[in-house]
């Protein structure tokens, strides 16, 4: 069958529809999107980009109070953070990011609907798949369930969308928060607590954990967590918020131990749910695991002949680069172009508090739990003379290496714009670079990439020893 007579349906245009969409487009074949939100799905609309977008600006503010030590000297009017003009400038951002996403589609020959799809159990004619919209049918050769998830919510503690707020809500608010408590420390709750906090919002942080980003670096999350306190965030670790009530203008979250915090608002961020229900696919053959998503393997199949899904439905990995990354991997393998498997061990992720923690490869939990054999290096960022000609002070690179072949093996960087810094060390575990290799690759002097390339240096000892 030639591919121009092939017809792929996608549900959901995240990342992981979008990009999926695309390159169905590009191999020719008939494309077919269906979008309840609007193209760019939640990741654009309510989640990814606006939350950045809102980090950005505190980042900015953040700087702005450093000035000093660079010896800029204010005059004038201070500067301040208009809160609800940031919310409004979210709003925009997504928007016109969303707009792009549906301009491109619709130029490249992406049919786009609007509505809620479903998987019909029945096949047709050659075990076409049967997509439903509406009253509407579609026979495609592949489905690409792409539908991502949405907040978590306690029953207790359910979100009015005006002092108990989920992620999705909090950029809707008419007034800012006088004082803000986030539940749960993970990092979307890490993320606006720093961001928040930064703006000039008092911040509360309840971990049921013992520490902030409990499922990552604990080495970084110290860090997050020093920085969290020096800046004033009140953090209650070990514990479980339990249920949230409103009483006028104020909101009361109660722990498990009995404990109450009283604030303006609460924001809910206790996880996500995978937007999986009511769509027909356990009946199709789609296999879902305990907690609703959907279980896929490395080239992004489901267990339903012709199904494919990518992003947060399928739980692996929740970033919007996983999720594109599993698109393009099952429209490559659905209509027979060449695939390489989905490798998370080389999959690079970025936690947005200010500084940022990037990651890659070999975790420390790893290591240290023997299931790994490696050494590690950790240099503070404060000994870089470009940090301290900008003022950093608060910083580290860490970097792993195997034992035996001394390939690098893991990083993670934290710093400001720790994203911007983690790609050639995701390329050196890809390629599977020596540090030997890593080490005598050229670095701008001075600059922040000067203490990875150091870092490699410090692990050629280690790994002979």
């Amino acid at each position: 069958m030639a591919k121009n007579e092939i017809t792929v349906v996608i549900i959901g245009g995240g990342p992981g529809g979008y990009e999926a969409a695309a390159q169905a487009r590009v191999h020719g074949a008939r494309t077919i999107l269906i979008e309840e939100q609007g193209p760019g799905g939640s990741a654009v609309l309510t989640d990814v980009i606006p939350s950045k977008t809102l980090i950005a600006s505190s980042v900015w503010m953040d700087n702005v109070r450093r000035a000093g030590e660079l010896n800029i000297i204010e005059e004038g009017s201070s500067y301040t953070a208009d809160v609800l003009g940031i919310f409004q400038r979210v709003g925009r951002m997504a928007a016109a990011q969303s707009e792009e996403i549906t301009h491109r589609l619709t130029e490249d020959g992406v049919e786009i609907i609007h509505g809620r799809g479903e998987v019909c159990p029945e096949t047709g004619e050659n075990g076409m798949r049967i997509v439903k919209v509406g009253e509407r049918r579609f026979e495609a050769n592949a489905v690409i369930i792409a539908t991502g998830a949405r907040p978590r919510k306690l029953d207790r503690a359910m979100p009015d969308g005006k002092r108990i707020l989920t992620w999705k809500q909090i950029y809707s608010l008419k007034e800012v928060p006088e004082h803000l408590i986030v539940v749960g420390s993970g990092v979307t709750g890490a993320e606006f607590a720093s961001a928040f906090n930064s703006v000039g919002v008092k911040v509360t942080l309840v971990s049921s954990r013992d520490r902030v980003l409990p499922n990552d670096d604990p080495d970084a999350a110290r860090l997050i967590e020093e920085v969290f306190k020096k800046n004033g965030v009140n953090i209650f670790p070990n514990s479980r918020a339990e249920a949230a009530r409103v009483e006028d203008d104020k909101v009361i979250v109660t722990l498990h131990d009995g404990r109450e915090i009283e604030g303006s608002h609460v924001l809910m961020a206790v996880g996500a749910i995978p937007n999986t229900d009511k769509m027909g696919l356990e009946e199709a053959g789609v296999e879902l695991d305990e907690r609703g998503f959907i279980k896929t393997d490395r080239v992004s199949r489901t267990t339903a002949n012709r199904i494919y899904a990518a992003g947060d439905c399928t739980g692996v990995f929740l970033l919007a680069s996983v999720a594109s990354a599993q698109g393009r991997l099952a429209i490559a393998h659905a209509l027979g172009d060449a695939v390489e498997p989905l490798e998370l061990s080389q999959v690079s992720s970025n936690i947005f508090t200010n500084p940022e923690i990037a990651a890659v490869g070999v975790t420390q939990a790893q290591v240290d739990s023997g299931e790994v054999d490696c050494v590690s290096v950790i240099l503070p960022i404060a000994r870089n003379a470009r940090a301290r000609m900008r003022g950093i002070d608060e910083g580290f690179v860490k970097l792993f290496a195997r034992r035996r072949t001394r390939t690098i093996a893991g990083a993670v960087i934290c710093i400001q714009y720790a994203g911007e810094f983690i790609f050639p060390l995701t390329l050196a575990v890809k390629n599977r670079l020596t540090v030997d290799q890593f080490a005598g690759t050229f670095t701008i002097y001075p600059s922040i990439s000067g203490t990875i390339t150091e870092a490699a240096r410090s692990l050629h000892k280690m790994v002979e020893d």
